[in-house]
């Protein structure tokens, strides 16, 4: 098979980083990678711009790096609490996924993260204090700590500012609405 060498101008998955010197095969190199404009042939005077192909890649690398580490640092001082609607016997019902950390983070934190990128073996079902590794770059990680809650646990504290209904109270609320609404779905049928 007949290769060829080029030089990447920017990161293509899979082949190389840009002012990467790689061997592809012709077809690939004619007909994707040079139309396109994400490589051009090894010529004398192309290898002198190698040289500053390798600085822009630096400085974006170098630029992705504290970026990485600012958002790091965001993270590392968020305090997050989930509450879990829980059993008698305190099993909980739901669980705390990969997912909800990513909502929490967008919500609350103003950051975007992958959801691939936190470290979760198994979606949290137990309350407690919990430790997510989040993987934000090749060499930076960020520590999320966060509690979970039993949801019967913040109504027995009072957590609410408004005192919880009695239970007889909230049925007669719900039967007061329903039969509301059948009575409104009826007249509208007539």
């Amino acid at each position: 098979m007949p290769l060829t060498e080029l030089i990447l101008t920017e990161n293509v998955p899979g082949l190389g980083a840009e002012a990467d010197v790689v061997k592809v095969r012709r077809g690939y190199a004619r007909n994707y990678l040079l139309p396109r404009k994400m490589a051009y042939e090894v010529t004398p005077s192309a290898l002198r711009q190698l040289n500053t192909l390798k600085q822009k890649r630096a400085e974006r690398e170098a630029r992705e790096l504290n970026d990485a580490q600012e958002l790091a640092r965001r993270i590392g001082k968020a305090k997050f609490v989930f509450t879990l609607e829980t059993g008698e016997s305190g099993k909980a019902f739901g669980s705390v996924t990969a997912q909800d950390i990513v909502n929490r983070l967008k919500n609350e934190v103003g950051v975007d993260v992958d959801r691939h990128k936190i470290s979760l073996e198994r979606p949290i079902k137990d309350t407690g204090e919990h430790d997510v590794a989040i993987k934000l770059h090749h060499d930076v990680t960020a520590q999320l700590v966060f509690q979970v809650k039993s949801a019967t646990e913040s109504r027995d504290r009072g957590a609410d500012a408004t005192p919880a209904a009695a239970p007889e109270e909230l049925d007669k609320k719900k039967r007061r609405v329903l039969r509301r609404k059948n009575e409104e779905s009826k007249q509208e049928k007539k």
